[in-house]
């Protein structure tokens, strides 16, 4: 069943640039030191006002801070190259009531450091510049919002084309603004990647790259191709932004050149890939559609699927669903819960930027339990911080990991001397019963009581509790695997 992003694929908010308000005739903002022909490139991601002398531990970046100088430094130069390395985007300062106009020093000590310093006049209270910068957000989210609904919509269009692969290059370089390649198995990943990156083997979209921009996609898609590649990778040459995506588990390839990345774009470019994956991959015409239509119409997934086996994947992590979607060769992806979950016929690897739990191998019919033993593997790839895990059968010895168990079990039984360990095992496999351990091991029943009160005494355990019993058991078992165990 073919998923499409929608709300998941949703772009960041983007920026307000600083053009935009010193545009804002209400505002009355007046730019004095840095901004000039670099205003439409600096963006403000928030705002802060503060009167602290050190303001810049409390800043993330990207914020226009404002200030009426209050305690203001002696020392400017030494404010303002904090505010620059803790990030800011922007100073503004307030006129009256503690200063009628900006300090010179500080207009100085600002231009040294390529701050831009913007005068906020007296009438315009600070809460009137942040509300300004929250509403340019919005609306700049809107945009892009609007934007990735239309490509998605064109996108769509274009793959149902009688020529779908062509035709939805085409509009995905065109939506962009730049380029897009695709490669098939085999491609991109050999001495001709270059040329292939550019305008020779593979198809082809939209603008000529350079050749230093047409070699770095090269060396991207080469990355992304290769087995055990990253999910995406994205570099920058020549003036282009550059990203490659793998389609699917083919060994296929997307690239997309772009001279200006907006935020949107990876959201576009992920709908691309899905809607590629769907167009190149090798598998039976309309099977998507066909199992979309029988579970609808009330089949079960056992009908509705093919025998599999099945994975059920569970992830966790802070990159895009649909490309991890395209990295596990699957169109089966769900992005709406917390945890995305995922359908795939083959072994799922780890994944940059996400945590895994995998089930064990499925047949149609078998996906509830499966899907129960992925979510119980994601809490342990989670608690090790481990990239990924697997179901594994095998009660609580597969929970554990074998060198822990192992340390553990020599720490609690070191105490004991091989002949007090044989008689332990002994008995706790006979439940405590006195006689047929010394049946066993061929002693008087005392001897017996003997020994295992010496071993309560060294332990320092109460052997009659059961999950000391437990813990005991567990521990020498682990001993048992052990080549060079003192346990006979």
């Amino acid at each position: 069943m073919p998923a499409i992003p929608s709300a998941s694929a949703a772009p960041p908010t983007p920026g307000v640039e600083l053009a935009a308000l010193l545009a804002d005739r209400e505002l009355g903002l007046r730019a004095l030191t840095g901004a000039g022909d670099r205003a439409a490139a600096v963006a403000v991601h928030a705002v802060h006002a503060s009167e602290m002398a050190d303001p810049s531990p409390y800043l993330l970046g990207g914020e226009l801070l404002l200030t009426a100088g209050a305690q203001l430094e002696a020392d400017a130069d030494a404010y303002v190259a904090r505010l620059v390395a803790a990030g800011a985007a922007a100073l503004g300062f307030g006129v009256a009531p503690v200063y009628e106009e900006v300090p010179p020093e500080l207009a100085a000590a600002c231009a040294r450091h390529g701050l831009p310093l913007l005068e906020v006049p007296p009438r315009t209270p600070f809460t009137a510049v942040a509300r300004t910068v929250w509403r340019l957000m919005a609306e700049a989210r809107t945009r892009e919002l609007r934007r990735v609904t239309e490509a998605q919509q064109s996108l769509a269009a274009a793959a149902a084309r009688p020529d779908p692969v062509p035709a939805l290059l085409r509009r995905l370089a065109a939506t962009l603004g730049g380029h897009a390649t695709l490669l098939p198995a085999g491609q991109g990943t050999g001495r001709d990647a270059g040329r292939d990156a550019g305008q020779g083997a593979g198809q082809h979209a939209g603008r000529e790259l350079p050749p230093e921009a047409a070699a770095a996609l090269a060396a991207l898609l080469t990355r992304v191709g290769a087995p055990g590649g990253p999910a995406t990778a994205t570099d920058a040459a020549a003036g282009w932004q550059l990203t490659a995506y793998p389609l699917g588990g083919e060994g296929q390839v997307l690239g997309v050149a772009v001279p200006d990345r907006t935020p949107g774009d990876h959201a576009i470019t992920a709908i691309a890939a899905v809607l590629l994956t769907l167009l190149t991959t090798h598998r039976a015409a309309g099977a998507e559609a066909g199992a979309l239509t029988r579970l609808l119409l009330g089949g079960s997934p056992g009908e509705a699927l093919g025998p599999g086996p099945w994975h059920v994947v569970h992830a966790r992590g802070t990159g895009d669903p649909q490309a991890l979607a395209a990295a596990l060769g699957t169109v089966l992806v769900d992005a709406r819960a917390e945890e995305v979950r995922l359908l795939a016929e083959r072994e799922p690897g780890p994944q940059p930027g996400w945590r895994l739990g995998v089930s064990a191998p499925a047949g149609p019919e078998a996906l509830p339990g499966a899907e129960a033993q992925a979510r119980r593997a994601l809490r342990r790839a989670e608690a090790a911080r481990a990239p990924l895990a697997r179901h594994t059968e095998g009660g609580l010895d597969a929970l554990l990991d074998p060198a822990e168990a192992l340390a553990h079990a020599r720490e609690l039984l070191a105490p004991l001397a091989p002949e007090q360990l044989r008689t332990l095992r002994a008995w706790l496999a006979h439940h405590g019963s006195w006689d047929r351990t010394a049946a066993g091991l061929g002693v008087h029943r005392n001897t017996v009581r003997q020994r295992v009160a010496r071993c309560t005494a060294l332990l320092g355990r109460d052997l009659d509790d059961p999950d000391v019993r437990m813990e005991l058991w567990f521990a020498l078992r682990t001993l048992d695997r052990q080549d060079n165990s003192p346990v006979t």
